[in-house]
Protein backbone atom coordinates (compact mmCIF):
# COMPACT_ATOMS: atom_id res chain seq x y z
CA UNK A 1 0.00 0.00 0.00
CA UNK A 2 1.41 3.29 -0.89
CA UNK A 3 1.25 6.03 1.54
CA UNK A 4 1.07 10.39 0.54
CA UNK A 5 -0.55 11.57 3.82
CA UNK A 6 1.66 12.31 7.05
CA UNK A 7 -0.50 10.62 9.24
CA UNK A 8 0.26 6.95 7.29
CA UNK A 9 4.21 7.31 7.50
CA UNK A 10 5.70 4.71 6.83
CA UNK A 11 6.90 1.89 9.67
CA UNK A 12 9.97 1.75 8.07
CA UNK A 13 11.35 5.14 7.22
CA UNK A 14 13.46 5.05 10.28
CA UNK A 15 15.39 1.82 9.78
CA UNK A 16 15.98 2.48 6.35
CA UNK A 17 17.31 5.98 7.47
CA UNK A 18 19.16 4.20 9.63
CA UNK A 19 20.59 1.91 6.66
CA UNK A 20 21.59 4.38 4.58
CA UNK A 21 23.54 6.74 7.22
CA UNK A 22 25.36 3.85 8.02
CA UNK A 23 26.46 3.11 3.99
CA UNK A 24 27.04 7.16 3.56
CA UNK A 25 27.58 8.47 6.77
CA UNK A 26 26.34 12.34 5.79
CA UNK A 27 24.03 12.29 8.94
CA UNK A 28 27.60 12.46 10.91
CA UNK A 29 29.68 13.63 8.93
CA UNK A 30 27.72 16.74 7.39
CA UNK A 31 28.90 17.83 4.07
CA UNK A 32 29.34 21.31 3.36
CA UNK A 33 27.22 22.25 0.66
CA UNK A 34 25.83 25.73 1.50
CA UNK A 35 27.14 29.36 0.66
CA UNK A 36 27.71 32.53 2.74
CA UNK A 37 25.69 34.11 -0.04
CA UNK A 38 22.27 32.77 -0.65
CA UNK A 39 22.26 34.23 -3.89
CA UNK A 40 25.14 31.84 -5.37
CA UNK A 41 22.79 28.82 -4.20
CA UNK A 42 20.09 30.37 -5.94
CA UNK A 43 22.17 30.35 -9.16
CA UNK A 44 23.78 27.45 -8.90
CA UNK A 45 20.49 25.53 -8.63
CA UNK A 46 18.81 27.52 -11.20
CA UNK A 47 21.78 26.01 -13.96
CA UNK A 48 21.22 22.41 -12.26
CA UNK A 49 18.06 22.49 -13.95
CA UNK A 50 17.96 20.09 -16.58
CA UNK A 51 21.76 19.20 -16.58
CA UNK A 52 23.80 16.94 -14.53
CA UNK A 53 26.21 18.39 -11.34
CA UNK A 54 29.40 18.46 -13.51
CA UNK A 55 28.04 20.94 -16.21
CA UNK A 56 26.52 23.05 -13.66
CA UNK A 57 29.33 23.81 -11.71
CA UNK A 58 31.59 24.22 -14.93
CA UNK A 59 28.98 27.08 -16.40
CA UNK A 60 28.89 28.70 -12.80
CA UNK A 61 33.07 28.33 -12.54
CA UNK A 62 33.28 29.74 -15.80
CA UNK A 63 30.64 33.08 -15.22
CA UNK A 64 32.04 33.64 -11.78
CA UNK A 65 35.50 33.90 -13.09
CA UNK A 66 34.80 36.33 -15.79
CA UNK A 67 32.26 38.29 -13.49
CA UNK A 68 33.40 37.53 -9.89
CA UNK A 69 30.23 39.22 -8.11
CA UNK A 70 26.37 39.87 -9.23
CA UNK A 71 26.61 43.63 -9.40
CA UNK A 72 29.46 42.79 -12.53
CA UNK A 73 26.72 40.04 -13.62
CA UNK A 74 23.75 42.13 -13.47
CA UNK A 75 25.93 44.75 -15.45
CA UNK A 76 26.62 42.28 -18.13
CA UNK A 77 24.43 41.51 -21.49
CA UNK A 78 22.14 38.36 -21.66
CA UNK A 79 24.53 37.15 -24.48
CA UNK A 80 27.77 37.37 -22.57
CA UNK A 81 25.83 35.67 -19.90
CA UNK A 82 24.41 33.07 -21.91
CA UNK A 83 27.74 32.13 -23.19
CA UNK A 84 29.45 31.88 -20.20
CA UNK A 85 26.78 29.08 -19.01
CA UNK A 86 26.27 27.29 -22.25
CA UNK A 87 27.84 24.06 -21.08
CA UNK A 88 24.54 23.87 -18.60
CA UNK A 89 22.21 23.59 -21.07
CA UNK A 90 18.96 26.08 -21.78
CA UNK A 91 21.35 29.14 -21.68
CA UNK A 92 18.94 31.37 -23.37
CA UNK A 93 16.05 30.76 -21.20
CA UNK A 94 18.57 30.61 -17.91
CA UNK A 95 20.23 33.79 -18.83
CA UNK A 96 17.26 35.79 -19.20
CA UNK A 97 15.93 34.27 -15.94
CA UNK A 98 19.05 35.13 -14.30
CA UNK A 99 18.75 38.43 -15.22
CA UNK A 100 15.51 39.39 -14.02
CA UNK A 101 15.94 37.81 -10.97
CA UNK A 102 18.93 39.51 -9.89
CA UNK A 103 16.75 43.12 -10.76
CA UNK A 104 14.11 41.66 -8.61
CA UNK A 105 16.61 41.23 -5.42
CA UNK A 106 18.22 44.72 -6.40
CA UNK A 107 14.85 46.47 -6.33
CA UNK A 108 13.36 44.25 -3.21
CA UNK A 109 16.96 44.45 -0.82
CA UNK A 110 18.53 47.23 -1.76
CA UNK A 111 21.32 45.05 -3.48
CA UNK A 112 22.31 41.96 -4.88
CA UNK A 113 22.59 39.84 -2.02
CA UNK A 114 19.69 37.65 -0.36
CA UNK A 115 21.08 37.47 2.67
CA UNK A 116 18.18 39.14 4.54
CA UNK A 117 15.98 36.31 4.13
CA UNK A 118 18.48 34.67 7.04
CA UNK A 119 16.19 36.78 8.95
CA UNK A 120 13.01 35.97 7.44
CA UNK A 121 10.64 33.58 8.96
CA UNK A 122 10.22 30.57 6.79
CA UNK A 123 7.24 30.88 4.82
CA UNK A 124 8.15 34.59 3.92
CA UNK A 125 11.07 33.07 2.54
CA UNK A 126 9.25 30.00 0.18
CA UNK A 127 6.64 33.09 -0.73
CA UNK A 128 9.41 35.31 -2.03
CA UNK A 129 11.53 32.86 -3.89
CA UNK A 130 8.79 31.18 -5.96
CA UNK A 131 7.83 34.52 -6.69
CA UNK A 132 11.06 34.61 -8.68
CA UNK A 133 11.60 33.51 -12.91
CA UNK A 134 11.91 29.81 -12.78
CA UNK A 135 11.74 29.10 -9.72
CA UNK A 136 10.73 26.27 -7.82
CA UNK A 137 10.05 24.02 -5.09
CA UNK A 138 13.20 21.75 -5.48
CA UNK A 139 15.70 25.14 -5.77
CA UNK A 140 13.63 26.76 -2.96
CA UNK A 141 14.38 23.97 -0.92
CA UNK A 142 17.53 23.83 -1.49
CA UNK A 143 18.17 27.18 -1.08
CA UNK A 144 16.45 27.14 2.32
CA UNK A 145 18.34 23.29 3.49
CA UNK A 146 21.76 24.50 2.48
CA UNK A 147 22.61 28.58 2.48
CA UNK A 148 20.09 29.34 4.84
CA UNK A 149 19.86 26.66 7.48
CA UNK A 150 16.08 26.50 7.66
CA UNK A 151 14.09 23.31 7.76
CA UNK A 152 13.61 21.91 4.25
CA UNK A 153 13.83 18.22 2.27
CA UNK A 154 14.47 19.44 -1.54
CA UNK A 155 13.32 15.95 -3.55
CA UNK A 156 15.05 15.39 -6.91
CA UNK A 157 14.94 12.37 -8.88
CA UNK A 158 17.08 10.38 -7.06
CA UNK A 159 14.91 10.81 -4.23
CA UNK A 160 11.74 10.76 -6.13
CA UNK A 161 12.63 7.27 -7.23
CA UNK A 162 13.57 6.01 -4.19
CA UNK A 163 10.11 7.04 -2.53
CA UNK A 164 8.40 5.86 -4.95
CA UNK A 165 10.33 2.43 -5.12
CA UNK A 166 9.87 2.37 -1.31
CA UNK A 167 6.26 2.46 -2.07
CA UNK A 168 6.06 5.59 0.30
CA UNK A 169 4.45 7.53 -2.03
CA UNK A 170 2.23 7.24 -5.17
CA UNK A 171 4.85 5.99 -8.51
CA UNK A 172 2.64 9.27 -9.96
CA UNK A 173 2.95 11.48 -7.34
CA UNK A 174 5.10 14.42 -8.73
CA UNK A 175 8.85 16.06 -6.62
CA UNK A 176 7.23 18.96 -5.29
CA UNK A 177 4.54 16.84 -3.87
CA UNK A 178 6.87 14.26 -2.16
CA UNK A 179 8.96 17.31 -0.35
CA UNK A 180 5.58 17.94 1.78
CA UNK A 181 5.44 14.63 2.64
CA UNK A 182 9.10 13.95 3.81
CA UNK A 183 9.18 17.07 5.80
CA UNK A 184 6.24 16.10 7.67
CA UNK A 185 7.79 12.44 8.07
CA UNK A 186 11.28 12.89 8.13
CA UNK A 187 12.87 14.61 11.74
CA UNK A 188 14.25 18.07 10.89
CA UNK A 189 18.09 17.31 12.04
CA UNK A 190 17.92 14.46 9.73
CA UNK A 191 16.89 16.58 6.77
CA UNK A 192 19.95 17.44 5.53
CA UNK A 193 22.05 14.10 5.95
CA UNK A 194 19.12 12.39 5.01
CA UNK A 195 18.31 14.45 2.00
CA UNK A 196 22.25 13.51 0.61
CA UNK A 197 21.96 9.95 1.70
CA UNK A 198 19.65 8.83 -0.42
CA UNK A 199 20.90 10.87 -3.21
CA UNK A 200 24.21 9.17 -2.68
CA UNK A 201 22.10 6.05 -2.60
CA UNK A 202 20.41 6.82 -5.86
CA UNK A 203 23.57 7.44 -7.87
CA UNK A 204 25.78 4.32 -5.56
CA UNK A 205 23.38 1.77 -6.01
CA UNK A 206 19.48 2.61 -6.66
CA UNK A 207 20.32 3.50 -10.20
CA UNK A 208 17.19 4.71 -12.51
CA UNK A 209 18.02 1.39 -15.20
CA UNK A 210 20.45 -0.61 -13.56
CA UNK A 211 19.34 -0.82 -9.77
CA UNK A 212 22.04 -3.17 -7.84
CA UNK A 213 19.10 -4.64 -5.66
CA UNK A 214 21.71 -7.70 -5.11
CA UNK A 215 24.80 -4.98 -3.41
CA UNK A 216 21.82 -3.22 -1.66
CA UNK A 217 21.50 -3.50 2.25
CA UNK A 218 18.12 -1.72 2.08
CA UNK A 219 16.80 -4.64 -0.24
CA UNK A 220 15.06 -6.70 2.85
CA UNK A 221 12.84 -3.58 3.46
CA UNK A 222 12.20 -2.50 -0.61
CA UNK A 223 8.64 -3.57 -2.28
CA UNK A 224 10.76 -2.81 -5.49
CA UNK A 225 12.76 -5.69 -5.17
CA UNK A 226 10.61 -7.94 -3.54
CA UNK A 227 8.60 -7.67 -6.89
CA UNK A 228 11.63 -7.92 -9.12
CA UNK A 229 12.86 -11.47 -6.74
CA UNK A 230 9.13 -12.31 -7.20
CA UNK A 231 8.95 -11.57 -11.63
CA UNK A 232 12.57 -13.21 -11.75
Amino acid sequence: MTRNKPEERPENLDAVLDILESLWGNERNRPELGHDEPLDGLFLTLLSQNTNDRNRDRGFATLKERFPTWDEVAGATQGEIEDLIRVAGLAKTKSERMLAILANVRETFGSYSLKALKTMDDAAVREYLSSLPGIGAKTIACVLLFDLDKPAFPVDTHIARFCRRMEWVDASLPPDKIEPVMEAWVAPERYLGGHVNIIEHGRGLCGARKPQCQRCPVAPLCPFYAKERADS
